[in-house]
């Protein structure tokens, strides 16, 4: 199935949503697995017998592999396309998924199974903006970019509300099998059904050639507003990632439960899905990027300040939700805005940078376990982050648009 734009003359392929619908089957899966203890910290801490900031380092594993890993996986897929590379993580992932769910009682043997997930990961966050542009228009483009950001959220916050409420009736370790089944069924759906690319290009610029990786990455590496967007990505990442590591201890000084914390990270997730839909589809429909990255990090400060100050139930939700809405969208956006502001580097080049910075921000994680006050409380690494956003909000404005960067920096 495909159509043909009227003007151009170029095609659009049906199968493009197949291609897309598996890759966010995986992103799913994967972040199901990742995610998975962080609302149930407590009773895990418990079953395994080990300290909260062991739990803990079950989540950290998945942002410490990517740091070495993330230019290699970007290799891979710049090298041999993103269906070999994306094929090789989720093959890991299924294996590992499963062997997580048979550790049993073993926390050594759990940590070495989310390890192999961990390693996993890169091969799939980097091919984001690579997937949409060997099958997608550009004027599309941040619209797919942001339906795979949605099911990564979807994955988060099925692990957020799953978890406590399946441990209710069955083990840790089943709950692990579970989802280590769904894994694997995810990724045997992907090496089945995923295409590399179309039979023709899905627009003029598809059919432009990218740089080599490496030459892609040198040239990544001299774009100014590219580093800036960088900086956004450590901040932006490193806050969502430490509160979604870390929600149960967040919460659980203000009398709430495991429960309520699922609950928690599901409405901040579904602020995200909203946000993820609803902004760069914008950004895509006005082509404007700077403009909805300064909207995004700022309309986020207020929610994050809700979150590290509210006490009653419906004010702690309505914050989470908007701070969802607000950081989350500024991922799909800001990987676009990579993407284009880098040509000719390779997408998954610009994307593998920006995630590797993100992910690199597992020392905020640590530095938020660090800064608890003697209750508890997390509140002095949040009103931290709260801060960090408005250095992110000065960046923004730093960053002129795609179009003008290309006129003042010309590619090669």
């Amino acid at each position: 199935m495909s159509s043909e734009h009227p003007l151009n003359g170029y095609r659009l392929y049906g199968y493009r949503w197949v291609v897309l619908a598996v890759f966010m089957l995986v992103n799913v899966t994967i972040q199901i697995l990742w995610i998975s203890y962080a609302p149930i910290t407590g009773p895990a801490a418990e079953f395994y017998g080990v300290s909260d900031l062991q739990i803990g380092l079950l989540a950290m594993t998945f942002m410490i592999a990517f740091i070495p890993l993330s230019i290699p996986a970007s290799w891979v897929i710049d090298t041999y396309g993103f269906r070999v590379g994306v094929g090789i993580g989720v093959a890991l992932m299924g294996v590992f998924g499963l062997l997580r769910g048979f550790a049993g009682d073993s926390y050594g043997l759990v940590l070495g199974a989310t390890i192999g997930v961990a390693v996993a990961q890169p091969f799939l966050l980097n091919a984001w903006t690579t997937v949409p542009a060997k099958w997608f228009p550009v004027g599309g483009r941040a619209t797919a970019v942001g339906l795979v950001t949605l099911a990564n959220l979807v994955g988060t916050a099925l692990g957020m509300v799953l978890t406590p409420v399946l441990i209710e009736s069955m083990s840790i370790p089943t709950v692990q099998l579970i989802y280590g089944a769904v894994a694997a069924a995810s990724s045997v759906a992907f090496l089945a059904l995923a295409r590399e690319r179309p039979p023709t290009p899905p627009g003029e610029s598809g059919s432009e050639v990218r740089a080599l990786a490496l030459e892609g990455l040198r040239h990544a590496l001299t774009v100014k507003p590219f580093l800036l967007m960088l900086g956004v990505a450590l901040i932006g990442l490193g806050i969502f990632n430490g509160i979604n590591t870390w929600i149960e201890n967040i919460i659980r000084p203000r009398g709430f439960t495991p429960t309520d914390a699922g609950a928690l990270g599901a409405v901040m997730i579904l602020g995200g899905l909203v946000g993820a839909v609803v902004i760069p589809a914008l950004s895509d429909r006005q082509h404007k990027r700077q403009r909805y990255l300064m909207i995004a990090v700022v309309g986020a400060i207020p929610g994050l300040l809700g979150l590290t100050f509210a006490t009653s139930p419906a004010l702690l939700y309505g914050s989470a939700f908007v701070l969802g809405f607000f950081l989350v969208s500024a991922l799909p956006v800001g990987m676009q805005y990579a993407a284009e502001v880098t040509y000719p580097t390779p997408e998954a080049t610009s994307n593998g940078l920006i995630q590797l910075f993100g992910q690199g921000a597992v020392v905020f994680v640590y530095v938020m376990e660090a800064m608890r006050s003697a209750d508890g409380s997390f509140t002095p690494s949040l009103l931290l982050a709260a801060g960090l956003l408005v250095v992110s909000a000065g960046l923004v404005t730093r960053m002129p648009d795609p179009d003008e960067v290309r006129e003042r920096v010309p590619a090669g």
